[in-house]
């Protein structure tokens, strides 16, 4: 991983600890997730006519994507209601890494080296440090655990099927621009269905918000595949990851969540990890 891949990856990071931050601070996640969902297809649509079409072996992948990126909204959508943000993004986000890391070398035959390797666990043990600490001095809401696991599943197997999607496809910004436009229409087109001529006034008052969070979204997004044509899959799921230090912070400022000396200690070594990849590349 070289340093302009890791700064891409991390830049992704922050933008999407905070498009994250946009959809907790909507009450209605159905609201949310569909100003956020249908935006990113607008972008999509919007650049279909000036970026190259996915060659042939991507769309498997794409449309392995579209249905993955689906069951990861709404699973993401009920982890935001059952948990606080400072506990539920960093469970769904930190538990991703290493699965990514098993998935990579069974599908992309990617078997990290030495540095690699401990930088991935590294980063992973600051992750779960954050996350655990999201659950201290409570007694744990099993189910919100349960969905932001889930969600962690979901985010791991759409890390992998997009990695091979967009190298197959010939061009990052091509694979984005059609994956935002696949999927991002099922969502909309079900809170319309469901809310029909009351569609728009419920979807006013927010609107501004959460296509902002549409464009941070895509962008993340954009970034990720882009660094995922000139890495390996497993360190920038890890490095992508530190989003949740962001999260964690944002929690802190936004949400009036406790950050605590714990996470500092977290950081710093999900920090040394990152070193160790940069390291190995």
């Amino acid at each position: 991983m070289t340093p302009a891949v890791a700064a891409a990856v991390l830049a992704a990071a922050v933008t999407h600890a905070v498009w994250n931050a946009i959809a907790h601070r909507i009450t209605d996640k159905l609201v949310a997730f569909t100003l956020i969902s249908g935006g990113g297809a607008l972008i999509g649509l919007a650049a279909m006519p000036f970026v190259p079409f996915p060659a042939a072996g991507a769309w498997p992948y794409l449309a392995a994507s579209a249905a993955i990126h689906l069951i990861y909204f709404a699973l993401l959508m009920r982890s935001f209601r059952l948990g606080d943000f400072g506990q539920a993004y960093p469970i769904a986000r930190g538990s991703a890494p290493l699965v990514v890391t098993v998935l990579a070398a069974v599908f992309a035959h990617e078997v990290p080296d030495g540095w690699a390797a401990a930088g991935i666990a590294l980063s992973c043990a600051g992750l779960t440090g954050v996350a655990l600490w999201g659950l201290r001095g409570r007694r744990p809401h099993w189910a919100a655990i349960g969905a932001a696991l889930a969600t962690g599943l979901s985010i791991a197997l759409y890390t992998v099927v997009d990695g091979l999607g967009v190298r197959a496809s010939g061009s990052s910004v091509g694979y984005i621009a059609w994956l935002m436009a696949v999927q991002g229409t099922v969502l909309p087109a079900y809170a319309v269905y469901r809310w029909r001529a009351e569609t728009v006034r419920v979807l006013r008052p927010f609107t501004g918000l959460g296509l902002l969070g549409a464009a941070l979204s895509v962008s993340a997004y954009g970034l990720v595949l882009w660094a995922q044509t000139r890495a390996e899959l497993a360190p920038i799921a890890a490095l992508r990851e530190s989003s949740i230090i962001v999260g964690a912070a944002i929690g802190a400022v936004f949400f009036k969540e406790r950050f605590g000396a714990p996470r500092i200690v977290a950081a710093g070594v999900l920090v040394v990890g990152i070193g160790l990849m940069l390291r190995s590349g």
